[in-house]
């Protein structure tokens, strides 16, 4: 939730990446003068109970090398190419705890996957490229004006948009190790 107790709406736009695509877009960002602000590598623990899965809801928990998040995301219906999605966000001191902590009231591990994050501010936009185990990708977040301005100038109008989340695409794409499916480097 912002200061005021309402909960945050995060508006981005998934795009599938070719390598050519992707040299296309970092050559636009260094011309723009986008800041890059680092790279991470994360390791993502998607959580989930009947509850959560019936109001379109998941409880992830990311580990990075410098610090760990717990976030609640619930997509909000409808059929734009851009994503709107209640997100919550904090980081937690010890992830391990934390799963324990959610496996404890039945929210449980559902889907795990692995990710090289690289990120840049680009005027009014948060643009990250993404390489998971079954692909590149690029997100852009920000306002939906914002988004289309960014999209025009990384030349991406013409991009392949990406609906499903990384969940659902390591929940098609990844492989089964007991419960758990996970996409891993």
């Amino acid at each position: 939730m912002d200061q005021a107790g309402v909960m945050a709406v995060e508006l981005e736009k998934k795009y599938r990446l070719t390598e050519a695509q992707r040299s296309e877009v970092l050559a636009a960002m260094e011309e723009f003068g986008a800041e890059y602000l680092g790279e991470e590598f994360e390791e993502n623990i998607i959580c989930g109970s009947e509850s959560l899965i019936e109001r379109n809801a998941v409880i992830r928990v990311r580990k990075t090398d410098c610090r760990t998040l717990l976030t609640f995301k619930q997509r909000m219906p409808g059929i734009s190419d851009i994503k709107h999605q209640i997100e919550e966000e904090t980081e937690i001191e010890d992830g391990d705890a934390m799963l324990r902590i959610l496996s404890s009231i039945g929210i449980e591990p559902q889907l795990v996957y692995e990710k090289r994050r690289r990120t840049w501010r680009f005027r009014d936009v948060e643009l990250v490229i993404d390489e998971l185990p079954f692909g590149l990708y690029m997100e852009i977040e920000g306002s939906l004006t914002a988004i289309r301005e960014a999209e025009m100038l990384m030349l991406a109008e013409d991009f392949e948009a990406e609906p499903e989340t990384y969940p659902r695409l390591t929940a098609r794409l990844g492989k089964r190790t007991g419960s758990i499916i996970e996409s891993r480097f």
